[in-house]
């Protein structure tokens, strides 16, 4: 067989090979785009397509191509083309994979997800490296060190900032309303921070949550029993910038104050739910006044509480659209040693609407009480970001980092009017 033969083989049964195992093959990035004669979702249709693309590689292409290139980059497509959170895995990128799971490594202590191509910053937990060096929501990292985030998937980002402790990374970093700069971030450990809670006039407690990671619900129930104690008959919860954690603990943080009913679900392929988180109302220890405090960096876990509370109209869910996350990761092994880490679920709302949507207008949970803050940038405005640099294709080299100054004390809003609701409602019941 020929050498543009072996390719023709090579490349259709890598495609057929990854068509088997998502047992369908859908419209991915420009090689699978389809003509309008062409049905979009018709598995034979586009396998047609890419046929028409082989045989002009076939019988067209000027240079005999590396094969291994070529499988490798129509694989890393059809993966990327599904979601941020699937991705083609090499061989040795699956024995990284596995190993990562015993190694020592560490990260920055931030959540990641792509928008428009580039890396985007969810959140950065408080006291963690990210933190510290400056790492904020709504942040675009355009470079990790020399390597352009446009150019790798969200896997192999969030393993560019994994190292040694110690070590350092530097992050091209665009911020919203200031000149983009360098950031040099060291790697380490860091503590994920308790969930704090304080009292506020008019018997309102606030309890400021942190992270939804096991064990984070028992301390949350205890600062709002210690809260019940002193008296509190209304409640914020803060969650604004929480995105890491589990959704099993999500939902028992949910039942604290709600105590019957679904609170989330687990959704697999063709809408099944597989996993219901049901209500004890064993464990439901506050029926006073709830708000519930969310933003662009709230998402996964954190968004299954404010989605139920939303659904069962148990309180008011104040400030922006969370971000929408919250998916689940098998890997698949390929002939060769290969692997696909492929999204098979969605976390969802007790309803059973997911927080991945297709668009920022499905996506996340929409508050019921919007206020909006202007020093955090929406998604969405990730390319007007992009189209604020004077020097876009710039390699970066690091800056000197800015020199210490006094915060500027901003007014939060969002708080604000949580408190505003919770009391004006509580005069209502009065009046009432």
């Amino acid at each position: 067989m020929s050498f543009r033969g072996k390719l023709w083989v090579l490349a259709l049964s890598g495609v057929i090979a990854v068509y088997a195992v998502i047992g369908g093959l859908p419209m991915v990035g420009g090689l699978l785009t389809t003509s309008a004669q062409e049905p979009v979702n018709d598995a034979g249709a586009q396998l047609r397509i890419v046929e028409s693309v082989l045989q002009h590689i076939q019988n067209d292409y000027v240079d005999d191509p590396n094969m291994e290139k070529v499988r490798i980059g129509a694989l890393r497509g059809l993966a990327g083309g599904l979601d941020s959170y699937s991705s083609f895995l090499t061989a040795d990128q699956v024995k990284s994979f596995e190993a990562n799971k015993t190694s020592g490594k560490v990260g920055i202590g931030a959540s990641f997800s792509q928008v428009s191509g580039y890396l985007y910053v969810i959140s950065a937990l408080k006291g963690s490296p990210a933190e510290k060096a400056g790492l904020k929501s709504g942040d675009v990292i355009e470079y990790i060190d020399s390597k352009a985030t446009r150019d790798v998937s969200l896997y192999d980002a969030r393993q560019l900032m994994m190292g040694d402790a110690g070590t350092t990374v530097n992050l091209r970093v665009l911020h919203a309303a200031e000149k983009p700069q360098t950031i040099k971030v060291t790697r380490g450990t860091y503590k994920v921070p308790n969930a704090e809670s304080r009292m506020e006039a008019g018997k309102i407690g606030v309890v400021k949550v942190y992270s939804l990671e096991e064990g984070e619900g028992n301390d949350i129930r205890g600062q709002v029993a210690s809260l019940t104690k002193q008296g509190v008959q209304k409640i914020v919860l803060d969650l604004r910038g929480v995105s890491a954690g589990t959704l099993a603990e999500a939902a028992s943080v949910a039942n604290l104050f709600i105590k019957d009913g679904d609170l989330a679900k687990i959704i697999g392929r063709e809408n099944k739910v597989t996993t219901t988180f049901t209500a004890d109302p064993a464990k439901a220890i506050f029926d006073g006044g709830l708000a519930v405090l969310i933003d662009s960096g709230t998402s996964g876990a954190a968004e299954a509480i404010a989605s139920t509370v939303i659904e069962r109209k148990r309180g008011e869910v104040i400030g922006e659209r969370s971000f929408g996350a919250g998916t689940e990761q098998k890997l698949f092994t390929l002939r060769g040693g290969d692997g696909l880490l492929l999204t098979v679920a969605k976390w969802a709302s007790g309803g059973g609407t997911p927080f991945l949507g297709n668009d920022r207008a499905t996506t996340g949970v929409k508050p019921s009480i919007e206020v909006k803050r202007p020093d955090t940038p929406e998604p969405l405005e990730v390319e007007n970001l992009i189209d604020q640099q004077t020097n876009p294709n710039a390699t970066p080299t690091p800056t000197p980092a800015p020199k210490a100054v006094t915060p500027k004390v901003v007014e939060d809003l969002q708080l604000k009017k949580a408190l505003e609701v919770l009391t004006d409602k509580a005069a209502a019941a009065k009046v009432g």
